[in-house]
């Protein structure tokens, strides 16, 4: 059921059906007061210098947009490094080191899946889940981090920081709920827009490919995985950040006959204690120098 509900919001924010578009029309007086209380929350804030170099990489809009990729394609670049994070889908609650920069201090499950990523792709970066960014970073500094990046952080308006964000286009620019815009760019807010194409582009590997696949992944949006397929016995979608069950993964190998089952690294971290034959779509992003320029700029103020 959960799925289903998931998979209709997506449906109506970014590609809704007749029916979708006239509830978003109903929607739209709650859209102008949820618009106007966000503003009035920004204008409420007072950024607080953490002494620190903080970039924060985000998007306005819900669901996907490449932000986890991108922030390990510009972590990966500098040293004494952290990337914080709220966790989102982890079974757990508070602040927990997921790696200290040397070693990978908890599992998947304490993490959420975006963490062990980092975790694992910028192995020398200290990854933190926190639900509160402020924690987050004090204990990344506290930890001997030099620049912190904030996954997903542009409405921690309350946080001194480089605020980056991917711009993701969508039919819709209303706010929520009519709309999948969680926040607008104000006009007094200073923000680094960047396009995926322009600014940084996707690069897949397809590793360990088998003659027989069955995709399984559980992303936001996941057709946009489409362009980058080979031919698949089986799609196999499930709601972002789902927790996979052995059994239910089984299940799928079983059904179709399939060799290796494809999935995506943010999948690749859950499914791997399985010990089941995977094929791997491993995205990286490669980041035009005009991004590094911008923040070690930042970083000389």
């Amino acid at each position: 059921m959960r799925k289903k509900i998931v998979f209709w919001v997506e449906e109506y924010f970014y590609n809704p059906s007749f029916i979708q578009k006239i509830i978003s029309l109903f929607l739209f007086p709650l859209s102008w007061i949820y618009c106007f209380y966000m503003y009035v929350r920004y204008k409420s804030k007072r950024a607080e210098d953490f002494n620190i170099d903080i970039v924060s990489v985000g998007n306005l809009s819900v669901g996907g947009s490449g932000k986890t990729p991108l922030v390990t394609a510009l972590a990966s670049r500098y040293e004494s490094v952290a990337i914080v994070l709220r966790g989102y889908g982890r079974n757990s609650r508070g602040l927990y080191v997921v790696s200290d920069g040397v070693k990978i201090l908890c599992d998947v499950d304490i993490s959420g899946d975006e963490a062990m990523i980092y975790a694992h792709k910028v192995s020398k970066a200290i990854v933190i889940v926190s639900e509160d960014r402020k924690k987050g970073i004090l204990k990344a500094k506290e930890m001997g981090a030099k620049i912190v990046f904030l996954d997903d952080a542009y409405s921690k308006h309350d946080i001194k920081k480089l605020d980056i964000l991917i711009d993701v286009e969508s039919k819709n620019l209303a706010c929520l709920p009519s709309g999948p815009f969680r926040e607008r760019l104000w006009s007094e807010k200073e923000a680094i827009i960047i396009k995926e194409g322009t600014h940084f582009k996707r690069v897949v590997e397809l590793k360990n490919k088998s003659d027989k696949m069955s995709l399984l992944t559980a992303i936001a949006r996941p057709q946009r995985l489409d362009k980058y397929l080979s031919e698949v016995v089986s799609k196999n979608y499930f709601e972002d950040h789902h927790s996979f069950e052995k059994d239910e993964v089984l299940e799928i190998l079983k059904r179709d006959g399939s060799e290796t089952l494809l999935v995506t690294y943010k999948d690749f971290v859950k499914l791997e204690q399985f010990d089941l034959p995977l094929s791997l779509l491993d995205l990286h992003v490669e980041v035009d120098e005009y991004i590094f320029k911008i923040i070690d700029n930042y970083r000389e103020k």
